[in-house]
């Protein structure tokens, strides 16, 4: 008679079982701490600047109590706090998405136009009529929303397949680039107050950019939470996703659709990010596993914590001067994508 352990290829009953609840306690564990890491960088990032705050001073803040940096708190640092956690949110959800549908995991929100359109529409306000800078924010997330349907009717034919969604976003993000120089050739004179725009700046961003872009952020981050089990799905490929019932073409349509919003929400409140949408899904794919069920709602932590940091990083290093946000972005990311190429090579 065979031993138990043979009949269970040389494990013993049960084992599977132990293997999976110590997995279930890991992801609680990576869970809890993306949330303490997000719980204290936000209190961070209150805290520090020119008037650096301690955290007692900061919850007195928050606690509507009558604290001597109340203002500072409530007007211009907790805002900017909650934008950059939306912003990070948004793209690095945005970039799982994308390379889960096109199946290219190095696919980011400029894959479908959206830094390009938004850079070509919210710079050209900014150079053409400098007066009316209000409205940067609707221009950028129009030209973001026109890129992303332009590429979609390029890249249409009986149905949208990856390969030419990417060469139509490649055409659409160069005619958009080239505008942009356009832009800033002709109006030279003018170009400083758009380079914040281009690399990415929450400097002078408030409650108006957050009230904005909250909606947004809501509203698509929790259908892609309700419809992450599709991403599962759609990562098999057109065949078998096909042979389980789905409806291939309108899932990409609409996945590819909701990437677009929310990295255009993203761009048109604080200008162009890169990395964001590159390397956080990576991150969690390594740490979590490939179901999106884990990958989506990491994501959105971890896209928040990583925007958080870095843009308090980018206004205490060099204080009292501040850089954009973008350039502090890529510092972090270029490292880390040398990394992932090392890896694929």
């Amino acid at each position: 008679m065979r031993s138990s352990t043979h009949e269970h290829g040389g494990r013993r009953p049960g084992s599977d079982h132990r293997a999976l609840s110590q997995d279930r306690r890991f992801r609680v564990c990576v869970f809890a701490a993306l949330a303490a890491l997000l719980l204290v960088g936000a209190l961070y990032a209150i805290g520090a600047g020119s008037i650096r705050l301690p955290v007692g001073q900061v919850l007195d803040a928050l606690a509507g109590r009558d604290a001597p940096q109340r203002r500072v708190v409530w007007d211009i640092r907790l805002p900017r706090m909650l934008l950059a956690g939306l912003v990070g949110m948004n793209l690095a959800v945005s970039g799982v998405i994308l390379q889960a549908v096109m199946g290219n995991p190095l696919a980011d929100p400029s894959i479908i136009g959206v830094s390009s359109g938004a850079g070509l529409l919210g710079i050209g306000i900014m150079l053409v009529a400098p007066t009316h800078l209000a409205l940067v924010t609707p221009a950028a997330f129009a030209g973001a929303m026109g890129a992303a349907s332009a590429i979609f009717l390029l890249a249409w034919r009986g149905g949208i397949r990856p390969l030419r969604i990417i060469l139509a976003g490649v055409a659409v993000s160069a005619l958009c680039g080239a505008g942009i120089s356009a832009f800033m050739v002709l109006f030279s004179d003018r170009v400083a107050s758009a380079l914040m725009f281009m690399n990415g700046s929450m400097s002078m961003r408030g409650w108006t950019e957050v009230r904005g872009l909250w909606p947004y952020s809501l509203v698509a981050l929790s259908l892609a939470l309700c419809f992450s089990r599709r991403l599962n799905v759609l990562v098999l490929g057109d065949d078998a996703a096909g042979s389980m019932g789905m409806n291939v073409q309108a899932n990409r349509v609409f996945f590819t659709a909701l990437a677009a919003v929310l990295a255009a929400s993203a761009v048109s409140a604080v200008g162009l990010l890169s990395f964001v949408g590159l390397i956080v899904p990576h991150i969690m794919r390594m740490v979590l596993g490939p179901d999106h069920r884990l990958t989506v709602p990491g994501s959105i932590l971890a896209g928040a914590v990583l925007l958080i940091i870095s843009d308090t990083l980018s206004r205490t290093v060099f204080a009292p001067v501040e850089i954009p946000v973008g350039i502090t972005m890529t510092v972090l990311g270029v490292p880390f994508f040398l990394f992932l190429l090392r890896r694929a090579l």
